[in-house]
């Protein structure tokens, strides 16, 4: 198997932003792509002004900097997407990222190696629509992607040992600790913490205590992040979105019924910090 010297990052929303700009810093010679030029935009000035803070506070120099715009580029054209590491972070639908791979695979090599950064939708779901689902396997990074340290390689049943050998290496190289799973609902970390999210919404709904004080005190006990200010970050749309797939998927457990809580909230467009409003209310951070 190849070494990877070129990445495609396709979706230039905050996750792809932040793979992209996790990709240039380690010296990857990265293309960003998205079908909206405004989107891109918004990526490329949101990684400068990443990149200007570290500078300012020193954390960078003037040199890296220069280094990271070099390597960095931006295309709205799919045939530019090129390379030896394709990386898809878009919206989740099977139908959508299907169409996408199979764009990507007629104009890469066969030695071009595709992941999806997807949280909840089957690896092989999307590999047996593929026409060679051996180079194809599952790269879920969590948000902010440059600043967690985990990543999910996720193998599907097809996909060859030598392609996760060479994701646990561009993994070392952007500096994460890389999990390998097999495909299941959720994969390990969603699976996982479905309990920490939809318990916390039962306290809210039943027993009669505050978000706050539920997450000051999932806080006080470890967690970095209370359950309701980690849904607000990821989206409560995706959450719910996510919570959904893994109850269908295992059969539609009690245990695991996605809350009304969020549902009541998706109805009303109060999504979490990108609209202002989630849980809790982000205005003032947004001025």
């Amino acid at each position: 198997m190849q070494q990877i010297k070129t990445i495609c990052v396709c979706g230039a929303g905050t996750m792809g932003t932040g793979i992209a700009q996790l990709c240039v810093q380690s010296g990857y010679s990265t293309l960003l792509f998205d079908v909206q030029e405004v989107v891109l935009q918004r990526s490329k000035t949101a990684m400068q002004e990443n990149w200007n803070n570290q500078l300012v506070k020193g954390k960078i120099s003037q040199a890296q900097l220069d280094q990271f715009e070099s390597l960095l580029t931006l295309s709205s054209n799919i045939n530019d997407c090129v390379a030896d590491l394709l990386i898809e972070a878009i919206v989740e639908k099977l139908t959508v990222k299907l169409d996408l791979f199979q764009q990507l695979a007629a104009i890469n090599s066969m030695k071009t190696m595709m992941v999806s950064n997807t949280s909840s939708i089957s690896i092989n779901a999307m590999a047996k629509k593929l026409e060679d689902p051996f180079r194809f396997a599952g790269l879920h990074f969590f948000n902010p992607a440059t600043q967690m340290k985990l990543v999910e390689i996720v193998k599907g049943d097809l996909t060859s040992e030598a392609v996760i050998k060479v994701l646990q290496e561009v993994s070392v190289r952007l500096g994460k600790t890389a999990v390998v799973c097999k495909d299941s609902p959720g994969f390990i970390v969603n699976r996982v913490a479905r309990h920490y999210y939809l318990e916390s919404m039962f306290l809210l709904e039943q027993e009669n205590v505050d978000i706050t004080t539920i997450d000051q005190v999932l806080e006080a006990t470890g967690f970095k992040m209370g359950a309701f200010r980690l849904m607000d970050l990821i989206g409560i749309d995706i959450n719910y979105h996510v919570s959904n797939i893994i109850w269908e998927d295992l059969g539609q457990p009690k245990r695991l019924l996605p809350s009304m809580l969020q549902q009541q909230k998706i109805e009303q467009n109060i999504l979490g910090m990108k609209t202002g409003e989630g849980f809790y209310k982000y205005y003032k951070e947004m001025e």
